[in-house]
């Protein structure tokens, strides 16, 4: 007997929204038709896409934290709460929640002044929690608001906030075998180090403050200062590695951890850093007429880095970033439909041509709608969809006079070929 998914129920033309019709091949934006168990109100939760299932998890709404976890059928458009055993994770927001195979590896977050640094593992063929053995002498200190991407069998986790200070660090936590247990190792230290000496013991720590400079509610106390990074691209391409921060976005692009934005408390950012995980080199990348953003998400499609909402140091915002990641510039395309309001501590997952929004907060309220930009191929994928970026030495780059190259391979078949950008030298910071 075949069995057939339920789809969303059709929606009442006299009470849909009234939009613009919009090309075949144009962007377009809707709220999701979908049904089952109605989610909670998120913010600062984790999303993570396992076959065609999005699993939702943690977060926050205006009074509460919550462990609970959500799945959403992204093909029959149904939320369903499955029941979880095991060690379940406490409540937590501003944690990361990668995929590894068939599972799911949760780190940090926490809930008010209390951060983690524990891990924990979600399958999703038993529906159980557990926490793998740690085989470590030294760990990563409590944190959230940090990134995490897998690649190669290990989860690159960079930057957050102990409540305190913001930090710079990158890690890689070794998740080859999860039955038998995961290893941390540091690649790269913060220009923060905490007082308190790591030790095998998982720990969390009690502070006073939310990471980077926020109120208890995960939104920004105070606008970050509206000077932007405080510096320019001259100062900032000597810097060793990127400032300390956190609410940012990382991105793994081949070996290469593409990080974008957030806020060290003070400081909105705008710029953008690469990390090659295997040389373990920091590069700084120029990119002109930058733009300020934190508590945004990036989406990697195809050779564009697609950046949805979040804070622009002046207010919540529901715009859509296009970063084109081989002449590493901004680019725009025209979206039509009907976007979400504006808001940041959101999620967003790539599936088939569908991006899913989920959730958010906009400094008033916390959201629990599902909105999805239908991507129309044709519109914005280029004919490169394999493309390494070359990071230069400094002298190199200033011998070719801001030129950077990016070593890209056509979609089609064809052979390598080499696209300049260029940078220039009067590309200044929030132009």
């Amino acid at each position: 007997m075949t069995r057939i998914k339920r789809g969303p129920p059709l929606p009442d033309p006299a009470t849909a929204p009234d939009v613009r019709v919009a090309p075949t091949n144009g962007m377009y934006w809707y709220k999701a038709p979908v049904h089952g168990i109605q989610p909670r109100c998120w913010r600062g939760h984790a999303s993570a896409l396992l076959g065609n299932n999005i699993y939702v998890f943690g977060g926050r709404d205006m009074n509460t934290c919550f462990s609970d976890l959500y799945v959403l059928d992204a093909d029959a458009m149904s939320w369903s709460k499955p029941e979880v055993h095991g060690d379940v994770p406490p409540p937590l927001r501003a944690m990361t929640m990668t995929p590894v195979r068939n599972k799911l590896v949760i780190f940090g977050g926490g809930d008010g002044k209390y951060y983690q640094n524990d891990v924990w593992v979600f399958d999703s063929i038993t529906c159980k929690f557990t926490q793998p053995p740690v085989y470590s002498s030294k760990r990563p200190w409590p944190r959230r608001a940090h990134a995490a991407c897998y690649y190669k069998n290990g989860i690159y986790v960079f930057g957050g906030g102990d409540g305190v200070h913001a930090m710079n660090d990158v890690w890689r936590l070794d998740v080859t075998d999860l039955n038998k247990g995961v290893y941390w190792k540091e690649l790269s230290p913060s220009d923060y180090e905490p007082l308190t000496p790591l030790g095998m013991a998982t720990t969390t720590t009690t502070t006073t403050t939310s990471p980077p400079s926020s109120s208890s509610s995960g939104a920004p106390s105070q606008p970050p200062s509206s000077a932007g990074s405080g510096m320019g691209q001259e100062e900032m391409k000597y810097r060793s590695k990127p400032p300390c921060r956190g609410y940012h976005t990382a991105s793994m692009i081949g070996s290469n951890l593409v990080i974008y934005g957030g806020s060290n408390g003070t400081e909105c950012y705008d710029d953008v850093w690469v990390f090659n995980v295997e040389e373990l080199v920091w590069k700084y990348v120029a990119v002109q007429h930058a733009r300020q953003r934190l508590c945004h998400t990036a989406t990697v499609v195809g050779s564009f880095l697609f950046i949805v909402a979040g804070h622009d140091n002046v207010d919540y915002v529901n715009d859509v970033l296009l970063l084109n990641l081989v002449t590493m510039t901004w680019d725009s395309k025209r979206i039509f439909g009907a976007p979400p309001s504006a808001r940041g501590y959101h999620s967003t997952i790539l599936y088939d041509s569908r991006l899913f929004v989920i959730g958010g907060y906009n400094g008033i309220q916390t959201f629990s709608d599902t909105y999805i930009l239908e991507l129309a191929v044709s519109s914005y994928y280029s004919q490169i969809s394999q493309f390494t970026v070359v990071l230069k030495s400094q002298e190199q780059e200033d011998r070719q006079k801001g030129w950077r190259e990016v070593v890209a391979r056509g979609g089609g078949g064809g052979g390598g070929m080499v696209v300049g950008a260029w940078v220039g030298d009067n590309g200044g910071y929030g132009g």
